[in-house]
């Protein structure tokens, strides 16, 4: 049996993690889960609530805590990260300046997902460069946000076998099949793009292609999202089914909107919840009530779940409304947990399975360059991951998802050589910004309210 260690693990979603990995334990061919946070407190609080699921559960995985990355990871199989530098806070803080410049405030796209990136990708160099160091036959599976802005920077930088995973696209698949009627497993979705850029192409059902079944309708256009995020003519006229993160691009007005009329952003809900939870889980915790710590926890999982995109969509709350008390998140066929089992499962197995992750394109998307990090379904094995040919990338999302990437080498360039004007570049390439002198003042803003992880910014730094 082996090791997973997980980088990031006292946050928020990491008691998911937990229940799945006890869940799939053998199947994985895993005992152990050891989990590291720079917030020692979060990551006790995380490994008690772990250890209430797994006995609730009737399971046996062994959760520790390492108090260093280097005996976090060594002799790990997989090592999985998921890291916010800076905290919620510092999301919370980026939205809010976005929304001061007249940008909508999101944590991956826009000047939020540009300064999270120029904040992780210098921490995240040096915590694959431990790993390389000391297990360098795992697989780094990284769930870090802006996912594949990341993962790029990971598989051009480290020689580790590194992968991108996100449960977006999975989400979409299992909400088109329930539109459809239909198991998951009757329904195929041929899909591509980038992170948090792509959309589903065709749709078969059993062998059929019903696609246009699917884009004629608006009923069920309008149920394989949250919340009213796309007027279905919007999707006919493209003829591709996007995924939800294409609001901020298709609707970025609406989501400004929204966001000024709410006065708040979603960052800035999460933090008020979290800090909620937190207080909560160490009460129940003190007062050895661990069935009530659960609930605490599957509240905060609801809550969070439910009111998903509800504010950028139609100014809604987290703090407004009833969560779904039949709502069981750790039962849930998609999600954080679900998509990271598949991954490590899909690698842990002799029989390929077919799985959207991220990695390089080696020729499956025709327009982009092979070493360039795409979202496309592979096939995954033990052997490892092979992406699946996608073909040319459809004319109505080319231009969109070249200036995307074009803006994510330039942002990982930034990084790198700590650079403010190449940062600048990178939001004059991307097209939620795409301007040059309103992204003067928008950076200035973003480094002034964060020196401690923005303002190597100032001079170039050294990652290797």
């Amino acid at each position: 049996m082996g090791k997973v260690a997980l980088i990031g693990g006292g946050g928020v979603r990491s008691p998911l993690l937990m229940y799945g990995l006890n869940e799939a334990r053998k199947a994985i061919g895993v005992d152990e889960l050891v989990i590291y946070d720079t917030d020692l407190s979060r990551a006790v609080l995380m490994a008690q609530l772990g250890e209430i699921i797994v006995a609730h559960n009737g399971g046996d995985l062994q959760i520790a805590i390492a108090r260093d990355l280097a005996s976090l990871v060594d002799g790990a199989s997989f090592v999985l990260n998921s890291i916010r530098v800076g905290g919620i806070a510092a999301r919370a803080r980026d939205e809010r300046i976005a929304l001061d410049h007249g940008y909508p405030g999101q944590e991956t796209t826009g000047p939020g997902g540009l300064a999270m990136a120029l904040r992780t990708i210098p921490v995240i160099l040096r915590q694959a460069r431990l790993v390389e160091q000391y297990s360098p036959q795992a697989w780094f599976i990284n769930f870090t946000n802006p996912a594949g802005l990341i993962t790029q920077a990971l598989s051009g930088e480290i020689g580790l076998r590194v992968v991108g995973i996100c449960d977006t696209p999975s989400e979409l698949f299992h909400r088109i099949a329930l539109a459809l009627e239909a198991p998951i497993s009757d329904v195929q979705c041929d899909y591509l793009g980038l992170n948090h850029l792509g959309w589903v192409k065709r749709v078969r059902l059993r062998g059929e292609d019903v696609t246009a079944r699917i884009l004629a309708s608006d009923a069920v256009l309008r149920s394989l999202y949250s919340a009213n995020l796309f007027d279905p003519s919007l999707i006919r006229s493209l003829g591709l089914i996007p995924t939800e993160y294409l609001f901020f691009y298709y609707a970025r007005s609406r989501a400004l909107k929204n966001q000024r009329s709410a006065r708040a952003t979603r960052g800035e809900e999460i933090a008020r919840m979290n800090e909620s939870l937190f207080s909560e889980l160490s009460a129940d915790l003190q007062s050895r009530k661990p069935v009530r710590a659960l609930e605490t926890y599957e509240n905060y999982l609801k809550q969070r779940s439910g009111s998903y995109m509800k504010l950028e969509a139609n100014a809604g709350s987290a703090f407004a409304g009833v969560p779904d008390p039949q709502e069981n998140p750790f039962a849930s066929a998609t999600g954080y947990h679900r998509i990271a089992l598949e991954v490590m499962g899909a690698l842990s197995s002799p029989t390929p399975r077919r799985i959207v992750v991220n990695v390089r394109n080696q020729g499956a998307i025709e327009d982009l360059p092979a070493d360039d990090v795409i979202e496309v379904p592979c096939l995954a094995s033990r052997a490892g991951i092979t992406p699946q040919r996608a073909g040319a990338l459809p004319n109505a999302v080319k231009g969109l998802v070249l200036a995307v990437k074009a803006y994510e080498r330039t942002a990982i360039q930034a990084a790198l050589v700590g650079s403010t004007e190449r940062a600048q570049k990178a939001l004059l390439l991307y097209p939620p910004v795409g301007e040059w002198e309103p992204a003067i003042g928008l950076l200035q803003a973003l480094i002034d309210k964060d020196p401690e992880h923005l303002g190597y910014l100032r001079k170039p730094i050294a990652v290797r």
